[in-house]
């Protein structure tokens, strides 16, 4: 047995090559299918199937992206409702790799349709490995919550057999889950590890613990303490089922000159500027949104700019241009974005020799608001999480996720300069070029957040 994985570190998940003798299967792979081809190619094998183990609602899946690519066919649950052909899978089916037998076991909870699969060598009694998508998650449990809240508490009771079933597999099983750490699938801050034991986490896992309190202690428990997640998500199992559209390989946005760009947002398309946020604060084009170009860029992107919106990017100036375009392409790519338009060609500097206006605002840093508090002249909001928020907050601030400033804009006055602020400065970036982009005089702070203030006026 041959295992690859393949990490999305932006979105937290992790797809799988299983390779025995020349055959391989691929367990929910992402959109970009371009590393796992290497993979396969590298190591001489070909792909048989592919295999889901449930309708993912964090991003595309690339399940068609490789059936074009290699003819492999797809496997999934039987309850997924694909629109496409697919192999369906319910309890105790099984497929054959080389030597190995894969069994599906129904692990309903972080989905209605949840497939964990075992991995048996040989005609061994005992699974030597299993995938659990986003059923068991090491440090954790996949989340119950995604499909609405008249779904939540039977899929939360089912997620308690679900992991009780899979915590009852002896200690040396291997977990492949595909979500983890820097996924908003969790139920719980999972660990860094990405693959672990049966046994490490019957050991560890506080999911695991609350499965052996009653049913109603643990719904109460996985339901208690859970982050927003990002508002793409609504439409991402829709497509998932329906298939999505077959590109063949990322579209990368080719750079466009200002005047073009000042065209596209004539004609309503969303500038997004990747730039570092000081940068963007000493300057940027009108209307348009920082969120800086790092892992966790595609995730803002799917919480803040509506779905399907047409965008034009102005990239990072610390980096070759290409390189950033293929990045910011890819990984929207993966949520779902496919109206990419281009990026500014030149950058800001180019925007202004071409006379086009610029908009600003200042930077504050934390002794600057620490003062400003202290003198109650700062009108502060604060942009974390609510399970941030709860663990500590500055007196008289007022609370607004940065998922939510845009539906919110017209609770916030326009009379009196609001700070932005979140741990880092990375969040509160995004919402001051958002209240910017309403008129509403704004400044940021950062580096740095809520905890080093609360540290220097304590």
């Amino acid at each position: 047995m041959h295992l690859e994985s393949f990490l999305t570190r932006g979105l937290g998940d992790t797809s799988y090559l299983l390779a025995s003798g020349d055959e391989s299967l691929i367990v929910d792979p992402q959109r970009d299918v371009g590393p796992v081809l290497a993979a396969t190619r590298a190591r001489g094998v070909r792909v048989t199937r592919v295999v889901e183990t449930h309708v993912h609602n964090d991003y595309v899946s690339g399940a068609l992206e490789l059936r074009a690519a290699t003819g492999a066919v797809i496997a999934g649950p039987a309850r997924a409702g694909y629109a496409f052909p697919f192999e369906p899978l319910a309890e105790g089916d099984e497929l054959s790799l080389g030597t190995l037998r894969i069994v599906a076991a129904e692990t309903p909870g972080h989905t209605p349709e949840h497939l964990s699969y075992l991995v048996y060598e040989g005609d061994a009694e005992e699974p030597a490995a299993v995938f659990t998508g986003g059923s068991l998650i090491v440090g954790s449990a996949g989340r119950t919550d995604l499909l609405g809240p008249e779904a939540t508490l039977e899929l939360t009771r089912a997620q308690y057999r679900s992991l009780n079933r899979l915590s009852a597999l002896s200690d040396q099983t291997l977990v492949f889950p595909t979500h983890g750490a820097g996924s908003f699938c969790s139920s719980s801050p999972p660990g860094e590890q990405r693959t672990s034991t049966i046994g490490r986490e019957r050991a560890s896992n506080p999911a695991l613990a609350d499965g052996e309190m009653d049913e109603g202690a643990f719904v109460e428990r996985r339901l208690t303490g859970l982050l927003a997640y990002p508002s793409y998500y609504s439409h991402i199992s829709p497509i998932n089922r329906a298939g999505p559209r077959v590109f063949g390989d990322v579209p990368v946005p080719r750079g466009l000159p200002p005047s073009q760009v000042a065209e596209r947002i004539e004609d309503g398309a969303w500038v997004v500027d990747g730039r570092e946020r000081r940068a963007f604060a000493a300057g940027h084009i009108p209307g348009s949104i920082a969120i800086e170009l790092d892992d966790s860029f595609a995730s803002y992107v799917g919480w803040i700019v509506p779905f399907g919106a047409p965008i034009v990017l102005v990239l990072p100036e610390d980096r070759p241009k290409e390189e950033a375009a293929v990045e910011a392409s890819t990984q929207l790519f993966r949520i779902g974005y496919e109206a990419v338009d281009g990026f500014l060609q030149g950058g800001v500097a180019a925007w202004v020799e071409a006379g086009l206006p610029m908009r600003s605002y200042q930077v504050a840093s934390i002794d600057e608001l620490a003062t400003a508090v202290n003198d109650r002249r700062a009108n502060v909001i604060d942009v974390r999480q609510q399970t941030e928020w709860n663990a500590g907050h500055l007196e008289g601030s007022t609370h607004l996720f940065v998922g939510d400033v845009n539906a919110r804009l017209t609770d916030i006055p326009r009379d009196q300069e609001a700070w932005t602020i979140c741990a880092t400065g990375h969040r509160a970036a995004m919402a001051a070029s958002l209240l910017d982009r309403d008129g509403i005089p704004v400044r940021v702070v950062t580096p740095g957040g809520v905890p080093d203030v609360l540290a220097r006026i304590s």
